[in-house]
């Protein structure tokens, strides 16, 4: 929608137009909830980013914060990778960016359409892993050893949501400092 026909120009979206909640009332088991909630937030996460350019999504918060969005959606499949590949899954699942340990996910973000395709693409994917793990998985109490500990399907899904939950927030900050917007 054109700039100057939005009711909301400080918006991405009019709140009648936005993706993320076309059944939010439709009642849900414990499952669904977490489901829907995390889709929701990996809207969010889109919905923030969209139309920005390589130079925009790489810039960061402020010094000495290694923080960009592109290092959010690059940090966000590696998250993405770690707990749906390497813990519920038990796959052997090399890291996207960098050894453990490292912020190259944040420190690497480089304002190059490349990077943010790149980053975009394991985004994607990641997702789609994680998406298709749940529905074939729908036990909540499933659990998987993890560095001797064990954790459930419940566990790890809660914390996905916590994580974009905090992410989203930071989200909030970056898009506003870079072009004014705000919500969602």
């Amino acid at each position: 929608m054109p700039e100057t026909t939005r009711q909301r120009p400080d918006r991405w979206v009019d709140p009648e137009d936005d993706p993320r909640r076309p059944d939010e009332n439709v009642p849900k088991d414990e499952r669904g909830t977490y489901v829907d909630y995390l889709r929701h937030y990996r809207l969010t996460l889109e919905l923030k980013c969209d139309g920005l350019t390589p130079e925009q999504l790489a810039t960061r918060s402020v010094p000495p914060s290694t923080m960009s969005l592109l290092g959010m959606v690059r940090h966000l499949a590696e998250v993405e990778r770690s707990w749906f590949r390497r813990v519920l899954s038990q796959e052997d699942a090399p890291r996207l960016w960098g050894p453990r340990g490292s912020d190259a996910d944040w420190d690497d973000a480089v304002a190059e359409q490349s990077a943010v395709d790149a980053a975009w693409a394991a985004w994607r994917e990641e997702v789609a892993f994680a998406e298709q793990w749940v529905r074939d998985n729908p036990d909540m109490a499933l659990e998987v050893n993890h560095h001797g500990d064990t954790v459930s399907v419940r566990d790890v899904l809660v914390h996905m949501i916590e994580e974009y939950a905090r992410h989203c927030g930071h989200a909030d900050l970056l898009r506003e400092r870079i072009d004014g917007r705000t919500g969602q």
